[in-house]
């Protein structure tokens, strides 16, 4: 906890938030892995989601819309 003398010398610094993409719309990446997992709370069902590795080497997870998918472990995204 601050004091306030120490607030009012030097404030509080916000963290920023970097997007793992970077204002890219699309961009490559590696699939990692193919999974399903359940919504929140209210929701139920099973969401098709894969884990992406992306060319900058980050990792996110993207869903996978539609009925049938080809995707596979390894295939490029």
């Amino acid at each position: 906890m601050l004091t306030t003398n120490q607030l009012l010398k030097q404030s509080r610094k916000k963290k920023k938030y970097i997007h793992k993409i970077k204002n890219q719309p699309q961009i490559k990446g590696i699939c990692l892995k193919i999974f399903t997992r359940t919504p929140k709370k209210p929701n139920s069902a099973l969401r098709k989601i894969a884990k992406i590795r992306l060319k900058n080497n980050k990792e996110i997870l993207a869903y996978i819309p539609g009925e049938g998918y080809a995707l596979q472990d390894h295939n490029f995204v």
